[in-house]
């Protein structure tokens, strides 16, 4: 949700503990996807990354036991911007780091996440690691991360290599403790089909909404960019969807050129910053063409 995921060796902290992952090391280590992989193509573009972030949370937030267990058990109200690098940097790791790397995340994430339960307002039950709770956390982020990239990155990506980035998902899902997560589109949009009675609009994301609009770490400068990106991530919901959780039914498509328009420039810019992506790159051995 931040655009500060990629930077040179993030560091971590607050509710994590603190720790310092290696993007360059060990050499020849390809990590849970590795180059020639879709993810990390779809991964590799921050503004696409911000939006799909930002759209995933908002479903998340759409279903009561998720919404009660994030927004009740975790610092994003209070320090929203250490929240989303910290979330970032999760999302860097199990992509571009190494296998050790992915295992460090999973573990510090599961135990942080048995911590979590309790009781929605609507007497609920939950328990942040129910597998079925896991499973919705995993299929938002993919479906934010790779419908914000066709939106705004590649539009001609095709069909088979949507499938295949839901497939390379699977991992990634099981490693963080979903026991099942759909591997195809045609899966995913079953599943959120059967999902769409359990979501509703509600004062959380409103909220959520309303803080994450000035939630920048560049500064009052790069509010009306932060706040341009939150009006793509609604956008990129479906226009049914939107009603349903009284969001902005309107389609934006200024807002979408404009958006396009940034990540091309920020995937031309990719060329020559040093993150994460281009790091795993070089541990790799190989051209940043990759992530393209």
């Amino acid at each position: 949700m931040s655009l500060s995921m990629h930077g040179p060796r993030k560091r971590s902290t607050g509710g994590t503990g603190g720790f310092r992952i290696d993007f360059l090391a060990p050499a020849g280590d390809p990590g849970l996807s590795g180059p020639g992989s879709v993810s990390w193509r779809v991964s590799a573009n921050p503004i696409a990354l911000a939006v799909g972030g930002i759209a995933a949370v908002i479903l998340e937030l759409a279903e009561p036991r998720i919404r009660a267990g994030v927004w009740d058990h975790s610092t994003f109200k209070t320090d929203p911007i250490a929240r989303m690098e910290r979330t970032g940097l999760a999302a860097m790791a199990v992509t571009y780091g190494p296998h050790a790397a992915a295992r460090l995340t999973f573990d510090r994430v599961t135990r942080m996440h048995q911590r979590v339960g309790g009781e929605t307002p609507e007497g609920l039950a939950y328990e942040a690691m129910q597998p079925e709770l896991l499973t919705w956390v995993h299929v938002t982020a993919a479906w934010g991360f790779l419908n914000a990239y066709v939106r705004h990155v590649d539009p001609g990506l095709s069909r088979a290599d949507q499938d295949r980035y839901y497939a390379e998902g699977e991992v990634v899902a099981h490693g963080f403790g979903a026991s099942w997560t759909p591997t195809s589109v045609a899966e995913v949009d079953t599943y959120m089909a059967d999902m769409r009675p359990r979501l509703a609009g509600n004062a959380t994301i409103a909220e959520f909404l309303a803080i994450v609009r000035n939630a920048t770490p560049f500064g009052a400068m790069a509010r009306p960019l932060q706040r341009l990106i939150t009006t793509a991530a609604v956008d990129l919901l479906p226009p049914d969807l939107r009603q349903q959780l009284g969001l902005p039914g309107q389609s934006a498509p200024l807002t979408r050129s404009f958006v396009s328009l940034l990540a091309g420039l920020a995937g031309f810019a990719n060329r020559f910053v040093d993150g994460p992506p281009q790091q795993a790159c070089k541990r790799m051995g190989v051209s940043t063409d990759c992530l393209r």
